[in-house]
Formats: C-alpha cells, structure tokens, sequence
C-alpha cells in the first residue's frame, strides 16, 4: 500500500461537474492499493496518516498531527501509484490491485481512518475520472509505503 499525503490548506475531487469531497486544512491522502496488500499494512498506514506531525506549533516547528490542528482528510484511491516505468514509455500498472481486492481495503481505510480521527473522512469516487483540485501548504509532501517503512 502506498500513500502520498499533502499537507493541505484546502483540497476537493469533483466528478462529472460535482463535488463528491471537499476538506480546509489537513491532508489530501492519493491511496494506491496492491493485491498483496492486508489488513496489516492498512493499519499501519492508517495510523501513521492520523498521527504524522507535520503541523506547525506555536514556534513554527512541525509537531503537531491531524487532531491537534482540528485537521481532515480527503482520501483518494490512486492506483496509478503503482506504475512500472522500468521498460518503455507506457507505463504498466499490473501490480495495481484489481476492483474486486482495492474497493474492499479502500472502504475499509476510510472507515479505518474515520474512527482513528473521530470525524468523517472526505473521498472521491473509486475509479473516477476525479478532477482533485489543492493547496499544498509548505510545501509538505510526504511518501509512504507499506513495504518499505522508512
């Protein structure tokens, strides 16, 4: 599982002309899923993207998480995350999960998500043409991998 969260003054996913989530600050969450992903590694995620510390503190220091700043997610599923640029200049996406595995974690992580947090979690469409439009405030960009915990 692979994660890239953006520290966020606002975020929204519009489908079709409609807005399906809309956050202030907080982090804008692009979820990539593949099929040998668990519930393990879902937990993981979950609770470092609830308790990263990338908000600034009274002296400008990024010590503070999510709830300490009355922060929300707006979580979109990404499969393209999982794209082999190895040969040529398509890219594959066959370590993506399918529909059938990644629907299931990804409802399950924003429930997941929402319990940690104690408040709702703002999503896109699963396999949406999502148009996500962001602020990004720092820049903070940070990367995360279920397999790869640095």
């Amino acid at each position: 599982m692979r994660a890239v969260l953006q520290r966020v003054t606002q975020a929204s996913c519009t489908v079709e002309g409609e807005i399906t989530g809309q956050i202030e600050t907080g982090f804008l969450v692009l979820l990539g899923i593949e099929d040998a992903d668990t519930a393990a590694d879902l937990d993981w995620l979950a609770q470092k993207i609830v308790g990263m510390r990338v908000f600034g503190d009274e002296n400008g220091l990024m010590n503070k998480a999510l709830a300490d700043v009355d922060g929300n997610i707006l979580l979109i599923s990404q499969f393209t995350l999982f794209a082999s640029t190895k040969k040529g200049n398509r890219p594959g996406f066959t370590r993506a999960a399918k529909p059938d595995i990644a629907v299931p974690l990804y409802e399950q992580m924003i429930k997941k998500l929402s319990a940690l947090l104690g408040k709702e979690i703002k999503t896109g469409i699963f396999g949406a043409d999502m148009k996500i439009a962001l602020l990004n405030d720092g820049p903070v960009t940070i990367l995360m991998d279920t397999k790869d915990k640095e």
